[in-house]
């Protein structure tokens, strides 16, 4: 199974008159990169959620956000702190017994005291099996949208594989062809220019020119090569590192077959070779 690094999910849930909201986008990257945007009164979920995603995601820059919402239909209770309140009310009495005319405690005053009104931030240790849930069913959502993109980048590579071994095959057959009509050229030549033709010489130079243009290596690498690919296409587990490899085994071997081309016409088969070969190496940066 091939899976794109490419995807997005996201969660949401509410609780306690609150809602929390998960994303997960990811995009193709060489190693698995986390980043996290998290509130600060949920910033203790990091940890476990680096922990979720590593254990579900080998390769991708993923960035994980964690949003706290208040909802605004839902009524808020103001709880005052009874103990900070009477040991206020006692301070205040013994003030005023020192001065008199000094101007009581107003309501707003009380209210604005630091730690008068308990803190209405939701229990961490509550929400953290809800945070948990909605980071699986988030990473459920991301890794069934990475395995459909994946599939489609599986099909359009085995497209490609399948065009570079109609050309591979097409080009096998014309090296005899091509040494046969350099033989013949140079019967042509040497009786020309000697008025006889040396079938002994003619022999060895056919020989020399088809030892320098032999490119039955080549062709046989860049079969293996395609079969590998089909190999790890059809294997579990990460395969873009693999195949990212192989494009470039690829490329040299279209690279020396350029390089020796005796014709036309295998020229341009090597050059399309290296269209189709960079056409598949775009796409595989995108595999996990």
């Amino acid at each position: 199974m091939i899976y794109s690094m490419t995807g997005f999910a996201a969660q949401s849930r509410e609780v306690d008159g609150v809602a929390l909201h998960l994303e997960l986008r990811s995009v193709n990257s060489r190693y698995l990169d986390l980043s996290f945007r998290i509130a600060d009164e949920l910033r203790a979920a990091e940890p476990p959620l680096r922990e979720l995603i590593a254990a579900r995601l080998m390769r991708g820059k993923v960035e994980c956000r964690l949003n706290l919402q208040t909802l605004e239909a839902a009524p808020r209770a103001l709880t005052l702190n009874a103990a900070l309140l009477s040991r206020l009310s006692t301070a205040q009495a013994a003030v005023r017994e020192q001065f008199p005319d000094a101007r009581p405690l107003a309501v707003a005053d009380v209210l604005r005291w630091p730690g008068m009104l308990a803190d209405e931030s939701p229990d961490f240790e509550r929400m953290q099996p809800l945070i948990a849930g909605l980071a699986r069913a988030a990473l459920d959502e991301l890794v069934a949208t990475r395995e459909r993109e994946g599939k489609k980048l599986a099909a359009m590579i085995a497209a490609r594989i399948a065009k570079m071994r109609e050309l591979v095959a097409a080009a096998a057959p014309r090296i005899p062809a091509i040494v046969e009509e350099y033989r013949a050229r140079l019967a042509r030549r040497l009786q020309e220019a000697l008025a006889t033709a040396d079938e002994e010489r003619i022999i060895q130079e056919a020989a020399l020119y088809a030892a320098r243009i032999d490119v039955a290596e080549e062709l046989s690498r860049l079969s293996a090569h395609l079969d590998e690919i089909e190999r790890i296409l059809a294997a579990d587990g990460a395969a873009g590192k693999r195949l990212d490899f192989l494009m470039q085994e690829l490329n040299r071997e279209a690279n020396t077959l350029a390089s020796k081309s005796p014709a036309a016409d295998i020229t341009g088969i090597a050059m399309e070779l290296k269209v189709q070969i960079e056409q598949v190496r775009e796409q595989v940066q995108n595999i996990e």
